[in-house]
C-alpha cells in the first residue's frame, strides 16, 4: 500500500511538472498569429482521454478547452456535464496542437505538426489509468489509427476500434452539420455506445 501511494505521488508530481513545462512552450511561436497559449488538461488519475484538433479562437481567448459550440455538442454526445468534463482527475484533453493555429481559407488552420510528437508520449506516460481514448476529427485519427483512410470510414469502424479502447468521432463543429445529415447512422448507431463507454471508463476509483 505504501508503495502504491508513493507511486501515485510521484506520478502526480511528474504530471504537474510537465503541465508547467507545457505552459511555457514556445515551439511554434514563429507561426502562431496570436502567440503561444497551450490549452491542455490532464492528471495522473485521468481515465478518459480526448484527442482533438487544436483550440479555436474562443478557446484561445478563455484558455478553457472545448469552451465553444463544438464543445457543447461533444459533451452532449458523451452525456457529460461540464463539471465532470472539466475535471482533470477524470478527463484528459490533449489536442494534436495545443495552441490556436490561426484562420485559413475554410476554417482554422491545421494543428502544427511539431506539437504532438513533442508532448503526447510524455503526457500519456503519466496517465496509466486511461480506459478510453476518443479521437475527434481527422487529424487525431490520421495520427493514431493504423490504416486510416477517411474520417467516415474510421468512424464506421467504431466497433473494431472500441475493442482497443478507442472511439473515433467526427468533429462536432457546426461546420460538420452537412456530414451529420449525410450520415444519420452516426447518431443512430454510435451515440448510445459512446455514452455507455464514457460512463464505464469514468466509473470506479
Amino acid at each position: 500500500m505504501d508503495s502504491d501511494r508513493q507511486d501515485a505521488t510521484e506520478l502526480k508530481n511528474a504530471s504537474q511538472a510537465l503541465a508547467k513545462r507545457i505552459s511555457r512552450c514556445q515551439l511554434c511561436k514563429d507561426v502562431l498569429p496570436l502567440g503561444p497559449r497551450p490549452v491542455v488538461q490532464f492528471s495522473a488519475s485521468s481515465r478518459l482521454l480526448i484527442i482533438g484538433q487544436a483550440p479555436g479562437l474562443k478557446v484561445h481567448s478563455s484558455g478553457i478547452p472545448w469552451n465553444d459550440p463544438s464543445g457543447v455538442r461533444l459533451r452532449e454526445w458523451m452525456n457529460l456535464e461540464p463539471e465532470r468534463f472539466y475535471d482533470p482527475a477524470k478527463v484528459a484533453i490533449m489536442p494534436m496542437g495545443f495552441c490556436y493555429p490561426g484562420r485559413g481559407r475554410s476554417g482554422d488552420n491545421p494543428p502544427d505538426p511539431r506539437c504532438a510528437p513533442l508532448w503526447h508520449q510524455q503526457i500519456q506516460a503519466l496517465m496509466p489509468r486511461i480506459r478510453l481514448t476518443i479521437l475527434v476529427g481527422q487529424y487525431a485519427q490520421r495520427h493514431y489509427l493504423e490504416g486510416f483512410d477517411t474520417l467516415t470510414e474510421s468512424v464506421r469502424r467504431w466497433r473494431t476500434h472500441l475493442e482497443n479502447g478507442v472511439i473515433a468521432l467526427p468533429h462536432p463543429s457546426p461546420r460538420n452539420n452537412l456530414w451529420l445529415r449525410r450520415n444519420p447512422w452516426f447518431e443512430a448507431e454510435l451515440i448510445a455506445p459512446l455514452q455507455q463507454s464514457v460512463a464505464a471508463a469514468l466509473r470506479g476509483r
